[in-house]
C-alpha cells in the first residue's frame, strides 16, 4: 500500500519549562498546573477570536524531537508489551502530539494563548488547536483495552499531588 506524502506547516511554536525530553510529564494531567504559552504566527491571529469563552483546548502538535518509533512499546503504566497504537507512547510513525489543555489567558493582540498542564517540549511546532466540547463525548459501553488492569495505578497517580 503506498501513500502521497502529506505536508503541513506550523501555525506556531509552543513555548514550555521543558526544553528536552527528560522530566516531561508523560500526560497533561501530570503536568497539572505547568504553564506554557501557544505563539501562533501573527497571521493566524483572527482565529482566536471568541476563544476566551473556553477552558479547555486540545492542541495538536509535531513531537520534533522523536526520530524513530516502535511497533512495540512497554508503557510507564505497565510491565508488558502492548502495540504502539494501544499506547500514548510518543514514538510514532507519525510523531503527532494531541493533548487536552487548560486555557489561563488569551493574548489576542499578541496572537497569544497562555495554557495550564503542559506536557510538551518547548518549541513543539504547532499544527492546529480546537476547543474541548464535553457534550460531543457522550460515549456509552467504552472499552479501555490493557489499561482497565493499571487503571487503579493511573488514578492513583492522578490525584497523589
Amino acid at each position: 500500500m503506498e501513500f502521497e506524502p502529506i505536508l503541513y506547516h506550523p501555525i506556531g511554536l509552543i513555548r514550555t519549562p521543558f526544553k528536552g525530553q527528560a522530566r516531561v510529564p508523560f500526560q497533561p494531567w501530570m503536568g497539572k498546573d505547568i504553564e506554557g504559552v501557544i505563539e501562533l504566527d501573527p497571521k493566524f491571529k483572527d482565529g482566536l477570536k471568541d476563544l476566551e469563552g473556553f477552558s479547555h483546548i486540545y492542541v495538536i502538535f509535531h513531537m520534533h524531537l522523536i526520530k524513530d518509533y516502535s511497533l512495540m512499546v512497554t508503557p510507564a503504566w505497565d510491565s508488558k508489551e502492548h502495540g504502539l497504537f494501544t499506547t500514548r507512547s510518543p514514538r510514532r510513525p507519525n510523531p503527532i502530539g494531541l493533548s487536552l489543555v487548560r486555557i489561563k489567558r488569551v493574548i489576542f493582540d499578541e496572537a497569544k494563548i497562555e495554557i495550564l498542564d503542559v506536557d510538551m517540549i518547548d518549541k513543539s511546532p504547532l499544527l492546529d488547536i480546537k476547543p474541548y466540547l464535553p457534550f460531543f463525548n457522550p460515549f456509552e459501553d467504552v472499552r479501555v483495552g490493557w489499561f482497565e488492569h493499571c487503571k487503579d495505578k493511573i488514578l492513583k497517580k492522578m490525584f497523589e499531588k
